[in-house]
């Protein structure tokens, strides 16, 4: 056991007050795990734009005071009652959705949407007891995703913890619990193209380039980006981007583009950005016979997908995906494998790092586009 095991523990954390205001760092206390949770010492921390997004709240729940962050490695500290798969020291990935190991989801080989542990934006809360685990003078302070990994430690329901390999380095791996991983098993995972085969990626951001690396480890010959900004062309070379369309260059649609690019369409595409009309013609885009679209952008809960059903009827696949079809306790580790056997590429990933009490800057970064993965040493 930790000399500080069922001890409340005050340290720093970046809390957010109001919606698109800078975070203030300063001291919480952040009370013992209990049953089935998990405290852990925060050593890296990244910003993904679902932080930012909720940051802004722009036509989401505003939950403040609330301690964001689900990018993060850390270290064990101490366990609750009825945590047997976890203990001190253990080197761990918060994930922002989970896996309880019981209900119907995590049973089954062909979901990861745990009943449990599924994502919940609106709850800024523990399961266990309904009540946080951070406070400020005794006031409480709301959670995020259940990670909260903006703080020197935060507390985990343990069925969100992917314990990985001690050697992995945590400041290169923090960025496989959320954007990452989501795009990479969005291709690996769901598309699954085969060697030799082409690949539209719909966006070009963190998580379209994460998608175009899961291409480039699955021998795909031909990887078209598809992005309304021309600057990032070049940097998605290193992903293994071969070609690019801007659509905005076009008179006809980006469909129809990338159809006589490739004699009827590409073989799989992989669509990362959440605009119902790169959605479209995404699924337009892929051959007919054998074609399979995969969605991964997050839409208007209000957007309506609209295609004819004779591009279903023709032999078009259309799936959806959540987190890659990744089980985080499951599947994470061996994600962490794929880097450590140098299969997976994730350094240029990192385009910035900064110290824990810079990290306004990285949402400085964010805001205007700049970089792909922001790395926050909680310890500098």
């Amino acid at each position: 056991m930790s000399n500080t095991a069922g001890l409340a523990i005050p340290c720093k954390a970046a809390v957010s007050w109001e919606a698109g205001k800078p975070l203030v760092i300063q001291q919480v206390e952040v009370a013992p795990p209990q049953a089935m949770e998990v405290r852990v010492k925060i050593k890296y921390t990244s910003l993904c734009h679902t932080d930012l997004y909720f940051w802004e709240a722009k036509g989401q729940t505003p939950i403040f005071p609330r301690i964001f962050g689900h990018e993060a490695a850390g270290i064990v500290e101490s366990v609750g009652k009825g945590v047997s798969d976890l203990q001190v020291g253990d080197h761990v990935l918060p994930v922002f959705t989970g896996e309880c190991g019981d209900c119907a989801h995590c049973r089954s080989e062909e979901s990861n949407m745990c009943d449990l542990l599924r994502i919940n934006t609106d709850r800024g809360v523990m399961l266990s007891d309904g009540k946080s685990r951070f406070s400020i003078n005794g006031n409480p302070i709301n959670h995020f995703l259940g990670t909260s990994t903006f703080s020197e430690y935060t507390v985990v329901h343990s069925g969100c913890l992917a314990k990985v390999d001690p050697l992995a380095p945590l400041d290169k791996i923090c960025i496989l619990s959320c954007g990452i991983s989501t795009g990479l098993g969005a291709t690996l995972n769901v598309a699954k193209p085969k060697k030799g085969s082409s690949v539209a990626i719909f966006g070009l951001g963190a998580v379209g380039l994460a998608a175009a690396e899961g291409a480039r480890i699955a021998g795909a010959s031909r990887v078209i980006g598809i992005d309304l900004n021309r600057n990032r062309f070049e940097e998605a070379k290193k992903f293994g981007v071969t070609e690019f369309v801007n659509p905005k260059e076009h008179d006809i649609p980006v469909q129809q583009v990338i159809a006589e690019m490739t004699n009827g369409g590409v073989d799989r595409s992989v669509e990362c950005t959440g605009n119902i009309n790169a959605m479209v013609s995404a699924f337009e885009c892929v051959h007919d016979g054998w074609g399979v679209a995969v969605l991964v952008g997050v839409p208007n809960k209000d957007a309506v997908f609209m295609t004819k059903p004779i591009n279903l009827l023709n032999e078009r696949t259309l799936r959806g995906t959540f987190f890659g079809n990744y089980k985080p306790r499951t599947d994470l580790p061996s994600v962490v494998n794929m880097y450590m056997n140098k299969k997976l590429e994730l350094d240029k990933f990192i385009t910035h790092r900064l110290s824990f009490s810079e990290i306004n800057k990285a949402f400085e970064y964010m805001v205007k586009g700049e970089g792909l993965r922001c790395i926050i040493s909680m310890e500098d």
